[in-house]
């Protein structure tokens, strides 16, 4: 595939094509960049900017990098470390642990012994049972099953790479686990390998390894049966 054509290609991955900027706290976060990865290095120094302009009349601020919504509920036992912003009715539950640079959006959920590091998860997102959820973005009402996982680092250690139809792109990380377009559904158990890019409202069965780009609208059965679906609400 010729350069051009692959260029045009990548439109797919781009974060217009994945997320909805008007379902996150963190939209001037992603107003600088073209590729939803591109993110991960600026996590960080975003939350403790950001925080800095949350009305303490909403937020509570417990420690020097932490910032809870008066709204949200967290469990006694979640360890929650910083830079990290907290939104509107969001729920950490029992043994969460959110290791730091890690956005929770409005109405998400933070489940039972489930980790977060570096991460951004936009409203309604859903990480309920068991997770690991590690340099990845989340988009807007992203669910993924019981002990499902993004796994962030090449066995390797070599720099992470995106595939999709157009080819290859580099993207100069050791560390990005995953990408959710949103409304993407992931199946209990499933392991998202360093660098896959899930689209809009697609559904990836149980148990299953994935890696690379997962078409917008389809269900993933495994790596030889894809099909599209309609769009869903």
């Amino acid at each position: 595939m010729n350069g051009e054509t692959g260029d045009k290609m990548s439109n797919i991955l781009e974060i217009p094509s994945l997320l909805d900027l008007e379902k996150t706290i963190a939209v001037d976060l992603f107003s600088s960049f073209r590729m939803p990865w591109e993110v991960l290095a600026s996590i960080r120094e975003f939350i403790l900017s950001l925080g800095k302009s949350l009305s303490p009349d909403f937020f509570w601020h417990p420690e020097d990098d932490v910032w809870i919504a008066k709204t949200a509920s967290i469990a006694p036992s979640a360890s929650i470390q910083g830079p990290c912003i907290i939104d509107e009715e969001a729920q950490v539950r029992h043994c969460a642990f959110i290791r730091g640079a890690v956005i929770v959006g409005r109405h998400a959920v933070v489940g039972n012994s489930t980790e977060l590091k570096n991460a951004v998860l936009f409203d309604r997102v859903q990480v309920p049972h068991f997770n690991y959820i590690g340099d990845s973005v989340l988009g807007y009402r992203c669910h993924i099953g019981a002990g499902g996982v993004t796994s962030n680092v090449k066995l390797d250690k070599t720099d992470v790479s995106v595939c999709y139809p157009g080819g290859k792109l580099e993207t100069g990380r050791k560390k990005f686990g995953a990408v959710l377009g949103d409304g993407a559904e992931i199946g209990c158990h499933c392991v998202l390998n360093p660098g896959t890019i899930v689209g809009r409202g697609a559904i990836v069965y149980p148990s299953l390894s994935v890696r690379g780009y997962v078409p917008a609208h389809s269900i993933y059965k495994n790596r030889h049966e894809i099909i599209g679906i309609e769009p869903r609400e």
